[in-house]
This record gives structure tokens, sequence and C-alpha cells, in this order.
């Protein structure tokens, strides 16, 4: 297994993605604009605009290589150059309705020329409005993907997830959480291939999920209310991605290509002053809900 063949690997999901996607979707298409980094290296965007269920989305591709920042040299506690490489998919949709969840995912895998390698990677669901019902399935579908690989994962990494997906600020996690991993290396319990095995476990689970919520949810009713609330979500996963997630912050302290990353930004969101939900509404039980260590199976 090289470096090459991961990235192929990556790269193929991105088209098995798009399509399951645009079939789900039934009206709109993904643009793609591929794009070359000036250090090494480029990506395949794709982006997807005005569907019937998808507002706005991405997914994204991306294999670059060449020195390493020193931003990051810094942050491993590296003294001397290495040269690195970096692949994987991110993905962020945005739909119409409030009824249908944000969703997020990203796998990748990075490499450094002293032989340092690992796999990260993730899924989490951010509803507008927490479905008991949903949370669950969305939680057990993870559960069989990573016990099937390792019992051990979906608690540690869903605890990562919670921990990882939190607005410090608001005191709330960004939704309902899922799973988070990174820094994953080989060890006495697993190989290269086993860890790839289970990233790829988690990438080919994307399609299955969120093709799942667009069939279940797209149709349902909502309000002017509900729809103003769902603004309201949006400019909270906006605060976190520009506050505290780490590859965003990095991608732009680090001279990054801005459009790719801040796909992952709704095409509106809202901020209402001191907004306080109506007691016993739909909208306080949502974020009563948004808080670390649900256990949803």
């Amino acid at each position: 297994m090289t470096k090459e063949s991961i990235s192929e690997y990556f790269k193929e999901l991105q088209n098995q993605i798009c399509i399951a996607l645009e079939n789900a979707d039934g009206k709109a298409t993904f643009h793609e604009d591929n794009w070359q980094r000036e250090g090494g290296g480029g990506g395949r965007s794709r982006v997807i605009q005005q569907g019937n269920v998808i507002e706005k989305g991405g997914v994204m591709f991306s294999a670059v290589w060449g020195d390493l920042h020193e931003k990051m040299l810094a942050s491993m506690g590296l003294t001397e150059k290495v040269d690195f490489f970096a692949t994987g998919v991110s993905i962020v949709l945005h739909p119409h309705s409030p009824k249908v969840p944000i969703i997020h995912m990203n796998v990748r895998y990075f490499q450094m020329s002293n032989g340092t390698y690992w796999f990260g990677g993730g899924i989490d669901l951010t509803p507008h409005y927490v479905v008991e019902e949903d949370a669950v399935w969305f939680h057990q579908y993870l559960k069989n993907v990573c016990d099937h690989h390792n019992e051990a994962y979906y608690p540690k990494f869903k605890t990562w997830a919670d921990d990882y997906f939190f607005n410090t600020h608001r005191n709330e996690t960004r939704g309902i959480g899922g799973i988070f991993f990174d820094y994953q290396k080989p060890n006495e319990s697993r190989n290269k291939e086993q860890l790839f095995a289970f990233v790829k476990a988690i990438g080919e689970s994307f399609a299955p999920i969120y093709t799942h919520f667009m069939q279940k949810n797209k149709d349902l009713p909502f309000t002017e209310e509900e729809k103003t609330f769902q603004m309201l979500r949006r400019g909270r996963y906006v605060e976190f991605n520009l506050v505290h997630d780490r590859g965003t912050k990095f991608g732009l302290e680090t001279n990054g290509r801005t459009e790719s990353i801040l796909m992952s930004m709704p095409p509106m969101a809202q901020w209402v002053y001191d907004f306080k939900a109506e007691e016993g509404s739909e909208e306080e039980k949502t974020l009563n809900w948004l808080k670390k260590g649900v256990n949803w199976v």
C-alpha cells in the first residue's frame, strides 16, 4: 500500500459519493473545479447548489505535498525540516429544509519524510431540530461500522467527537456528534492495512447515511419560524468552524485555498442578539440536547 494508492482510493470515493448525492437530490449536479497548490499537489473540488434537497454542499478531494509549514513543525515538536504528503476527502452539506440535518465527513491520510504517518477522520451530524429517533439511527449505524473493526472504536471516537465538536464559547455541542479520530497509527493490535480498511468503511458509510435522511425528511412540512431557527443553527455552525475547527484555522493561517476551506459555510445564516427559545418549544428541546455524553445507543 502506497500513499499514491491511498490517494487514488479517496479520489474514487469522491466519485461514488457525488453520484449517490446527485441521484438522491434529483435536480442539481456537481460543478467541478480542479486546482493546483503552489508548493506541490492540488485537488478536485466539487460543489453542488440549489438542488431539490441540498441548498449548498461540497465534496472535496485533495492530495498535496511539500515542505511542512513551520506552524505544523512546531505543533509536532519537530525542529528539523521534513516533507509531507496529505490526501483525503472532506464533505459538508447544507440542505434547504430545517428538517434535514447538516452533515460533515472527513477521511484523510498524512505522511512525513521521516517515516511517520497516520490516518484521521470522522463523521458528525448537526440537525437543525434534534429528533431522537434519527439520532439513535445515526449513532447505531456508526457503532455497527466501528464494531466490525474494533469494538473499542465507537465509545472512544464518540467521546472524541463530543469533545472536539464543542462550541466552548456557547457551552454546547455543534450537533449530536458522531465519531472523530486523528493520529491513528499502527500498533500491536492493528497494522496499516487494517487501519485503512476502517477509514474506508467510514468513508463508504457517508452516502447511505445521508441519502437515508434526505429521503426520510425532505418532504416534511416546516414553518417560517422553523426556517428562522435553521438560520440561527447555521450561525452556530459557522461559529464553530471559524473559531474552533483546526482544519479551517490551519488552512487560513497557512495560505491554503480559501474557496475550498470556506466551502463548509452555509449560503445564508443569521444571528439574533440574546436569542432565547420559548419554554417547552421544539427549539428549546433541541438546544437541551446539545451537550456532551448523550448515550444515543
